[in-house]
């Protein structure tokens, strides 16, 4: 009891306990850097929201993270001006019941407060994500392409892994470069994927090519060769690791220059699901989809295929063609 006591009070010091379970929490999970991160920001926001309301997390009930979604759902997105999606609060929510089931480990509360709360009903058939045509892919590569500035082979590096890999951008922002390979045959990189997984992807021709344009660059820049490069894959000009939100503005800045008509509520996820839609498009198994985008199940992937309501896709073709062969 005195265990569970001191733990109670540290959770409740704002200055380190919350922070303290966190991490021990995410230490826990196998989890992507990127993924951390988003946790580490989820908790934190309904921290900042209890200490608002003078409210001890460890004392909420199913009625306080009711009032918090519906909070959640009211809240404008910084990047759209619109309110936070279903998918996105769900996910939120579901970081918190993640949180909370460690903390009932620990018998630092009593029970989970999100189990009984009312999440919002996410369509697991649509995706808020505005999505590209296989045109609207190359015009924006061939926009990259045109560039002539001094950060063109980086940023053409960066779109090109986002459009060929179908990668997340937290992904494609944690690379390295001692995660580039040889496997086989295959040029090849390496990382750690959602939940922890690590993955190998290869890469195409044409991404080895402008990842090689850009290191080549960049070892000039630098004085050395390109064996000697360390750290990062993607880096601004003063060395840094891109972030995510360098790669948005880079995804709309292409895209606009491209003429595409939504270039405003475009992603790097809008790359993603354009990859999955296309790959399908052209007759890959679902299940090499699914494998290549590190989905844990085939109904997300199915999610990401914008087309694959496209009549052209029946199989009842396919029956009716097989008929006529065997009565041909």
């Amino acid at each position: 009891m005195d265990l569970v006591r001191t733990r109670r009070a540290t959770l409740a010091r704002p200055d380190a306990g919350p922070h303290d379970f966190t991490e021990a929490w995410l230490r826990n999970r196998r989890l992507s850097e990127h993924t951390r991160a988003a946790y580490r920001r989820d908790v934190a926001g309904w921290l900042a929201w209890c200490a608002h309301r003078k409210l001890d997390p460890l004392a909420v009930t199913f009625l306080d993270v009711n009032e918090y979604a519906r909070a959640l759902e009211s809240t404008l997105d910084p990047r759209s001006g619109r309110p936070l999606t279903p998918a996105t609060v769900a996910r939120k929510l579901s970081a918190l019941s993640s949180w909370y089931a460690f903390l009932a480990k620990l018998r630092a509360v009593e029970a989970n407060p999100v189990a009984g709360a009312d999440r919002p009903h996410v369509d697991r058939d649509h995706s808020a994500t505005v999505g590209l045509t296989p045109h609207e892919v190359d015009a924006l590569l061939t926009a990259v392409e045109a560039d002539t500035g001094p950060t063109a082979p980086r940023n053409r590096a960066a779109l090109t892994l986002l459009a060929d890999l179908g990668l997340r951008v937290g992904e494609l922002v944690s690379l390295d470069i001692a995660d580039l390979g040889q496997e086989r045959g295959h040029r090849s990189v390496r990382f750690v994927g959602k939940g922890g997984r690590p993955r190998r992807r290869a890469l195409t021709p044409g991404t080895a090519y402008a990842v090689d344009a850009y290191l080549a660059a960049r070892a000039a820049a630098a004085g050395i060769p390109v064996n000697q490069l360390t750290g990062p894959l993607l880096v601004t000009t003063s060395g840094a690791r891109l972030d995510r939100h360098a790669v948005f503005r880079l995804v709309r800045r292409y895209a606009q220059l491209a003429g595409i008509a939504a270039w405003a509520k475009l992603s790097p996820h809008s790359l993603r699901h354009a990859f999955a839609t296309t790959a399908r498009a052209e007759g890959v198994p679902l299940e090499d989809v699914q494998d290549a985008m590190g989905h844990a199940d085939p109904r997300t992937t199915r999610r990401y295929d914008r087309d694959r309501h496209n009549l052209d896709r029946d199989p009842s073709y396919a029956i009716w063609a097989a008929r006529a062969r065997r009565h041909g």
